[in-house]
């Protein structure tokens, strides 16, 4: 029996208890307040572009065994930053890790990579069966508090999902065990996470995240400072939203740009709050072609959306840097990121793309790095390369800006690599 059959059958006399589970749940759930936006942050946009233009490019990953995919990117106090993101075989696999590296400031490198998470410790302490992970989520809270959520599957694909939660006192020293936050009465499933939280003036967290069984939508979850649920919000009434990336403009309005899922060649899609994440506006789309692919978005020092996306009608052969206004009418190219050197993205014959990649592969390593190279050029046959013909891929974009002002974005590059791209708001300017 199909999942639809089941449903058409079985809702009524389901219907009783759902209808008792929800009445209980509102009447033990105390009452709350929501709390504004926080805006709080070290840099001074109002202060002279006087440092020289930055571009900076990295890779953060160091294991090429590995799928790679997924990556988040958080900054700590004086300088450090943390990324963490997916390896396994394959996407979905049961081996599938969730690891972490640290950039130094001191030497300007990313450190080996850690596994912080399995799927045998999120078992053994949620107490349930879990088949695969994916998803990871870091960031540093006002309260000093470092934060990792990821998802979990214990039946089915990824709509079968939940999400699950550890903390850290120490800024990524030690973790917490993971718990799962309990954000539906069907049986907690089908919750998933992938953009940055934003966070409330007493604490709390909004953790934009989304649905993905019997339709497709975001919703914001509010989370209280010590990252219990207090409450969930439908952003859209849609079926091909995905996604959310959130940007606080003042204490109660923000955007969110949504990563469109549907059959059809689609556009981002955009909905607005202006009570803090407590409601949103109808879906509507927005300049940029999005080929159902993940984007990511941070204010900048103008007053302007950085988006950074796949803006393309199909594949994710180039990503870019774009601007936008507040009011998403208007959209300008910023740069090109990375991008494969066939216009159309089609599959580029081997001996011509050896040469491109090693070069890259170059322009994207620091010293420890680089040492990689002769080994990642025997293993493209099945990673970006199949019969003679290989791709370019860059997806999965985060971007964050931290507390000297710079923006961090952070990529999968090529299935094999986390990138880091660093840049400052002197390079900004420059690019007009």
């Amino acid at each position: 029996m199909t999942i639809d059959a089941w449903f058409k059958r079985y809702r009524w006399p389901c219907l009783p208890p759902v209808v008792v589970l929800f009445g209980l749940t509102w009447w033990l759930n105390p009452s709350y307040e929501m709390a504004d936006f926080s805006l709080s942050h070290a840099w001074d946009d109002a202060a002279p572009i006087s440092a020289e233009p930055v571009f900076e490019r990295r890779f953060v990953s160091s294991d090429m065994d590995d799928f790679v995919h997924s990556s988040s990117i958080t900054a700590l106090p004086g300088g450090d930053l943390l990324s963490v993101w997916f390896a396994g075989t394959r996407e979905g696999a049961a081996d599938v890790q969730i690891r972490l590296a640290r950039f130094d400031a001191a030497t300007g490198e990313w450190g080996d990579e850690q596994v912080v998470a399995t799927r045998e410790m999120t078992r053994e302490a949620v107490g349930k069966p879990i088949r695969k992970l994916g998803n990871p989520v870091i960031a540093f809270a006002p309260d000093q508090r470092l934060w990792l959520f990821y998802v979990s599957v214990s039946l089915g694909g990824w709509a079968g999902s939940a999400i699950n939660t550890m903390v850290s006192d120490d800024q990524g020293v030690s973790w917490s065990e993971p718990r799962q936050l309990v954000t539906s009465p069907f049986i907690n499933i089908s919750t998933l996470v992938r953009s940055a939280p934003v966070f409330h003036q007493d604490g709390s967290i909004g953790l934009p995240v989304y649905h993905e069984f019997l339709g497709k939508f975001p919703e914001y979850l509010y989370l209280d400072a010590n990252g219990y649920v207090v409450d969930k919000f439908r952003m859209v009434d849609g079926t091909h939203s995905l996604q959310p990336t959130i940007v606080p403009l003042d204490e109660k309005r923000a955007i969110a740009l949504l990563r469109y899922a549907g059959e059809e060649e689609g556009h981002v899609l955009a909905t607005l709050t202006d009570d803090a994440g407590q409601s949103w506006s109808d879906e509507f789309a927005v300049a940029p072609w999005n080929p159902n692919s993940s984007l990511a978005a941070v204010r900048s020092h103008r007053d302007t959306l950085l988006v950074a996306q796949n803006n393309l009608t199909d594949g994710r052969f180039r990503l870019t840097l774009d601007e936008a206004s507040f009011s998403l009418s208007s959209w300008s190219l910023v740069d090109t990121v990375d991008e494969s050197t066939d216009a159309e993205g089609d599959p580029i014959p081997l001996e011509q793309y050896v040469p491109i990649l090693r070069d890259k592969f170059l322009n994207a390593s620091g010293p420890v790095r680089q040492a990689l190279l002769d080994e990642y050029m025997q293993m493209m046959e099945g990673r970006v390369c199949s019969r003679g013909l290989c791709n370019f891929d860059y997806e999965y974009p985060y971007l964050i800006r931290s507390d000297d002002g710079r923006f961090h974005m952070v990529y999968s590059w090529n299935n094999s690599f986390i990138k880091h791209v660093t840049f400052n708001r002197a390079w900004l300017e420059a690019q007009q």
